[in-house]
Order: structure tokens, then sequence, then C-alpha cells
């Protein structure tokens, strides 16, 4: 981690956390593993020119990201663990490589040999000889020209000049590449041939493509039987990214809009598509969510009508069918206008808790927290001046009500107060 992360990096954390809620729903044992790349060149490049340490920019920029995801109230993975602490594995994965033919040594350098592995590509579906690692031009004085091909990959990078933290290994001190850090912090935990591997779709290639290639070379066997891969947040047009500039960093965004909304926006396309950053887009998941909140304030607890069964279970079809986020809130929309309806007088909110737990959005049925002093002594000033017909004043008062985060409603025995 070099920096805050942005919503768009929230878009995978969100998806498998909830992906987790679902599985464990239907019934299975579920272990979810998310690590935390704390050594790389960009780390390297972002401290330089703070004058800190790399180790403190990690340090600093994990203790952000797990804030900053905290705030989603999701729940933390079940491990995390972090490349600098997963270094002796680290090495053990190099060696065995270099063990099987699959890998070499260059000038305190080693490089994964692409060649080597008869499936490489078969992950992202391109052309051996049409791909780039991304790993800088072969010119003289740039390290990849150690490499014996220009498809290879590094596995373990040499200690350069102007880099402050390093390691040991039989190679002389260095640190690992990105590909290799994440294959062993997923064996390590998950072991060889896990069922699913996530992350977002500009991974497929290079990424997850070597990773699958470093595992089949080192363990003769898959790394995962299954890749999901979550579709990019998009602004204007373009994948938001950090090296673009057009970012919206989740701690901010969850300020703006509060947590349901930014949960409720991110699962609201389907998780393999990209997904369009707007405000307007994110006051429709604020609406949906007000929504759902005033569905919930016409229920009871309670067990929910039986005649509503059939769409508890679409929701959840919708889910087993590809984690179809959008199609399972559509049901969930047709189960409250159902279930709040003329036709039942059993107005139980035990399927709308079930449906909402697994989208982590079940602290919406919660009870609504009081509104403080000032707040409702704000919505009294304004149904004073709506019974003596200063409706200019009314507005104002309105305005400064919703400023201080509250929504008033009139309703037949005076006004109401409702969280945004």
């Amino acid at each position: 981690m070099y920096s805050r992360i942005h919503i768009g990096n929230a878009r995978p954390f969100v998806v498998f956390s909830l992906l987790k809620r679902f599985l464990e729903h239907e019934g299975y044992e579920v272990k979810l593993v998310v690590n935390v790349t704390d050594v790389n060149d960009k780390i390297y490049d972002a401290a330089r020119p703070q004058g800190i340490p790399s180790e403190q920019l990690a340090r600093e920029m994990t203790a952000h990201y797990r804030a900053d995801t905290d705030a989603l109230c999701l729940g933390r993975p079940d491990h995390e663990p972090l490349a600098s602490e997963t270094m002796d594995a680290i090495v053990a994965y190099i060696e065995a490589l270099i063990e099987r033919d699959h890998a070499y040594e260059a000038g305190g350098d080693v490089y994964f040999s692409v060649r080597s592995d008869p499936r490489y590509g078969s992950l992202s579906h391109r052309q051996l000889d049409s791909m780039d690692q991304g790993e800088g031009d072969l010119d003289p004085a740039h390290p990849a020209t150690r490499k014996r091909d220009p498809l290879d990959f590094a596995l373990w990078k040499a200690h350069k000049q102007g880099e402050d933290t390093h390691w040991d290994s039989p190679w002389g001190a260095g640190r690992p590449g990105w590909h290799i850090e994440c294959s062993a912090m997923a064996e390590e935990y998950l072991g060889v041939g896990f069922d699913i591997h996530g992350g977002g779709s500009d991974l497929v290639f290079p990424h997850h493509e070597n990773e699958a290639a470093q595992t089949r070379a080192a363990r003769g066997h898959e790394l995962a039987r299954l890749w999901m891969h979550n579709g990019m947040i998009q602004f204007t047009g373009e994948k938001m990214a950090k090296s673009v500039g057009n970012i919206a960093l989740l701690h901010e965004v969850i300020e703006q809009y509060g947590r349901d909304a930014v949960v409720m926006y991110l699962i609201s396309g389907h998780y393999r598509q990209p997904l369009a950053f707007s405000e307007a887009a994110l006051e429709q998941a604020q609406a949906n969510v007000n929504r759902i909140r005033e569905a919930g304030r016409r229920l009871s607890p309670g067990a929910s009508h039986h005649d509503l069964d059939r769409l508890r279970d679409e929701f959840f079809d919708a889910l087993a069918r590809d984690f179809n986020t959008p199609q399972a809130l559509a049901v969930l929309n047709a189960w409250i206008r159902e279930a709040t309806g003329p036709l039942y007088d059993i107005r139980g909110d035990s399927h709308l808790r079930e449906m909402l737990g697994v989208l982590g959005l079940e602290g919406l049925l919660d009870a609504a927290e009081a509104a403080p002093t000032e707040v409702r002594e704000l919505a009294s000033q304004r149904e004073r001046a709506r019974v003596e017909k200063d409706f200019a004043a009314a507005d104002r008062l309105r305005e400064e009500i919703a400023a201080a985060g509250w929504e008033v409603r009139d309703v037949a025995d005076g006004f109401e107060l409702i969280p945004l």
C-alpha cells in the first residue's frame, strides 16, 4: 500500500466480503484471505519524495487501508497477510522454481521462464508473443536486460541504490517481485487448489496470469479452481486510477454519502461489469437506502408472510447465478412492494432482514437513532412556520435540518426525522 485507497479499490473488498456472507448463508465454510502488498516499487517511489522510510509509508498506508475498509462495516477478512512477513515462504517458492528449471538467477535477480510453462496465457487468453510484462524497456542500463527472454518476469529483484529495505536471499540482498508475493501468501493460508481467487479485471494480465503460472510450475497444480474478476469503477469513461489522478478516496466518499449508500452503490451493478462513478449514482444509492429504511419502519419484527417465500427464494437464486446483485436487489424491491402493500395483514420483517444481512445492509432495519435536541428544535420551528404559512422560513429550516444530516417528513401528527 502506498496511498489511501479510492472507491475503486473498495469494490473487490465489498464484492468478496459479501460473497463470503452469501456462501456462509448457503451452508459453506468459508475462509477469506486478502493479502496486503507492503513491498513493491511504488512504495519506494512514493516514500522517496516525502523523505520518509518506505517501511514507514507502507505501515501508515496499511493502517489507513484497514481503517478505511473498517468504515464499510463488513467485518475483516479471516487473514490479511503482509508480504514483508511472508519472506521465508517467498524465498522457498523461488527456490522450488529454480530447482524445477522454471526460473533462473541473473546478476542477483531471479526471473521466471515464461516459455517453460506450456499453459502460459490460458487465463488471460492472450497470444504469447504479443505479451508485455510491463517491466521496462530492454535498454542497456535497465535491469531487465538480464532476462533471457523479454517475456520473462521478475521473481526476485537485487537491491538497488535508493531502496531502503531489503532482505537476504540465496541470490543476494533484494526483495521479491509482486507476483510471487501473492502466490506465496495465498498458498500459506489456503494451500494449492483453493476454490476462488478474486480481484479486479485489471489484474488478469500480467498479475494473475503470472500467479497461475508460478504455481503450476512449482507445485504441479492450479493455484485456484475458479477466478472471479470484478469490473473497474469508471470516472468520465476511464478506469479510476491513482496514476491517472481521477480518483475519489473511499473515506471521503463515505463521509459525504454514508456507508450504506456506498455499499448500495458498489452492488448496484453486476460485479463483472464496469461501474460508472458519478454524483447521480451515489445519490440514487442514497435514495434506494432511504426507501428500504422507510419500508422497514412499516414492518414489524417477526416472521414474514409465507406467500412471500417465493420472492425470498428468487433473491437467493439470483445470488447463486454468478452473484447477480442487481437482480437480487430488483427482487428485494419487489418483496418490499408486496410486503408493504394491501394484500397481507402479516407484515413481519424476517425475510427482509435475511436478505439485507447477506448484502451487508442489515443496519437499515435497526432502530433509528434519536435526532439531537437541536435538530428536533429546528423541526419544531419548521412545524410552527408551516402552521403560520411562512413557507420561506419552513424551506430554510428544512435545509438547515438536511445540512445537519437529517430529513424531516410531515406526518399526520406532526413530523418525523430520518437520518440521511
